[in-house]
């Protein structure tokens, strides 16, 4: 039916749908998790929960995936719902950073891919937390701007006034909490979802149409090396649970820091990722989160041998 097309419009065709459908679940599921913060977490009971003490707060929020695991792929809405309920920034993208890595499943995928063979594992648990610990220090003691768009909060504040307005008429059961959960998650769903088809589309062209042999010549030194892995993560927008194998085929071509830096960067900043986070966080925010991410990433995987 499209034979009249060109290959390559076919073969970015292909790549497009394979990571929508892929990413819609976990996308679905961080939506509906998303609505239930939105409904059952108030401000209150997050200050009961969490330390008072930031780099303990740090601490937890870089440990909550083991046990509540998302894929990255759903877990910006998951953040955006922690920022607005009051979690503290450093916590939230603490978690952010680490939950698609030390997931059990994303643990034993890794351990498998790699036949296995732990250290890859702990060297990607390890690097996950190092960057965790880095960001978070820098949002809870150095950046002092607000991280939200002035649009978004201007939309959560008019939600919190039409939910608060609501329960000030009647106490709501369990089951239309139930139902503002759905409600809520699928808002979130179709707010998230269009960034989702933007970013899933411009990954699929950038796998299609850049020139990854010229890219992988440029990988002769270990430095070079871990920058085109840092790019092939960023560009080939894997799912956490699926990338350890795309990363254990490049090893003999690179080695093992560049293929940890790749294993560890790719869940944090992926072209689909950042285009949903856009839709939440300011700009130079995101720039600057970047930046300290490649940053450690980059030494933390020079340091592996």
């Amino acid at each position: 039916m499209f034979q009249f097309l060109p290959h390559s419009v076919l073969q970015m065709g292909t790549i497009f749908l394979s990571i929508v459908i892929e990413a819609l679940p976990f996308v679905m599921l961080g939506c509906v998790i998303s609505g239930a913060l939105h409904v059952f977490l108030t401000p209150e009971r997050v200050k009961k929960l969490l330390p008072k003490n930031k780099l303990l707060s740090i601490l937890v929020g870089s440990t909550l995936g083991f046990f509540f695991p998302s894929c990255e792929c759903g877990i910006v809405p998951i953040v955006h719902q922690f920022v607005k309920k009051d979690v503290p920034t450093y916590t939230a993208f603490a978690f952010m950073i680490t939950a698609p890595i030390i997931n059990p499943i994303v643990l034993f995928s890794t351990y498998i891919a790699f036949g296995n063979t732990v250290k890859f594992v702990i060297w990607r648990v390890l690097g996950s937390l190092l960057v965790a610990l880095v960001v978070g220090i820098w949002l809870a003691y150095i950046n002092k701007e607000s991280i939200l768009r002035k649009e978004a909060f201007q939309i959560d504040s008019a939600q919190e006034h039409e939910h608060h307005h609501e329960h000030a008429h009647k106490k709501a059961s369990f089951w239309h909490k139930c139902w503002s959960v759905l409600t809520h998650g699928i808002d979130e769903f179709f707010d998230t979802g269009r960034y989702l088809i933007f970013g899933s589309f411009l990954a699929a062209a950038m796998q299609t149409y850049l020139p990854t042999g010229a890219i992988l010549q440029l990988g002769r030194t270990k430095l070079l090396a871990i920058l085109v892995m840092l790019i092939l993560a960023a560009t080939l927008s894997l799912c956490s649970e699926a990338d350890a194998f795309i990363g254990s085929s490049l090893l003999s071509l690179f080695g093992n820091g560049p293929v940890v830096g790749f294993l560890v960067f790719g869940p944090m900043v992926d072209i689909k990722n950042l285009l949903m986070m856009k839709r939440y966080f300011k700009g130079t925010f995101m720039l600057k989160f970047v930046g300290i991410v490649t940053l450690v990433v980059s030494l933390y995987a020079l340091c592996v041998s």
